[in-house]
């Protein structure tokens, strides 16, 4: 898209929604000329706290399907709005209804944890949700002796037992395929190109495991390396005194960061690392979505009511 075109089409999505009073909200991997038009950016959890507290009847969320179906279940009393029907995930594609309730059989007495990332129909069985900015804080709030079921990302699950200490956590063997794609090779490689440079990693990415025991070990200087949310990254960069960060994680998050901090170098550990999913929202379907008022996404009211249980839960632990 031409500048002017893409400028021109900014203008007329600024003036719809203040006309038709819905709010804009975009996930921090969206493209940068989607974020650039939302009333509020940010991860999972930012973004679904906002949800419940806008004032607005019409939420136009810029993310993939198993977020706007979260806003769906939290503001029932809103319309939500998704630009891309087709936008999905490929980590809530990874377990299915009927593969979680045979694990659940398997484990009778075991608390369920999700991950946001999952559909609603997955939450509805759960007995908690969780983001990648809370996942240790909720495990650490139910009991030691109660048994886990941790799904659908394994290399969550396992930041998670190794930062709890839980022993008894049974972990999904699901994953992000674009998270799971960033390697530690990718990652050194890209630490070795430049000088002091402090290391940002997502608990989604294939990484994690293997550089959460280097740090473990004292293979790396514990001050350089950090593993933390998409939201904990942008405010953690913003802190710092390094001048260098390779980001291990989806690469739009790269905008707000060089966007926020000009006087900072922030580098892919992965060029590779794009979610074609959220690519999927342009400026083109935000537009469409709000002159035709289309796509609203919908959950069964007895969906919804049994997985706002684990979602409240979720949004009452920080």
């Amino acid at each position: 898209m031409l500048v002017q075109q893409s400028s021109a089409l900014k203008e007329e999505i600024l003036r719809l929604k203040k006309e038709k009073d819905v709010v804009i909200l975009a996930h921090n991997y969206q493209i940068p000329e989607v974020q650039d038009v939302a009333d509020f950016t940010g991860d999972s959890l930012g973004l679904s706290r906002q949800a419940a507290t806008v004032s607005q009847k019409t939420i136009l969320f810029c993310g993939v399907n198993f977020m706007a179906e979260t806003a769906a279940i939290i503001s029932p009393e809103k319309r939500v709005l998704l630009p891309d029907l087709e936008a999905g995930c490929s980590l809530a594609d990874s377990i299915t209804l009927d593969e979680l309730k045979n694990w659940k059989r398997q484990h009778p007495d075991a608390i369920a944890v999700g991950y946001v990332n999952t559909t609603a129909e997955i939450k509805s069985e759960l007995d908690y949700c969780c983001t990648s900015s809370n996942a240790v804080n909720v495990v650490k709030s139910i009991p030691a002796d109660k048994e886990i079921l941790f799904l659908p990302d394994m290399f969550l699950g396992s930041y998670v037992a190794k930062m709890t200490g839980r022993k008894n956590i049974h972990i999904w063997a699901g994953e992000c395929h674009v998270h799971a794609g960033i390697t530690p090779e990718d990652v050194t490689k890209k630490l070795n190109s430049m000088n002091d440079t402090e290391l940002v990693i997502h608990p989604e990415c294939g990484c994690t495991t293997p550089f959460m025991y280097d740090v473990a070990d004292g293979s790396f200087d514990n001050n350089k390396v950090s593993i933390l949310s998409t939201e904990g990254m942008l405010n953690h960069v913003s802190k710092s005194k390094s001048k260098n960060f390779v980001v291990a994680t989806e690469t739009g998050i790269l905008y707000k960061m060089r966007k926020d901090n000009p006087d900072k170098k922030f580098i892919a550990a992965s060029e590779k690392a794009e979610c074609q999913y959220m690519k999927m929202i342009t400026l083109e379907n935000v537009h469409d979505a709000l002159v035709r008022e289309q796509n609203v996404v919908t959950v069964p009211k007895e969906i919804a009511d049994k997985a706002r249980v684990a979602i409240d839960r979720m949004l009452a632990i920080s």
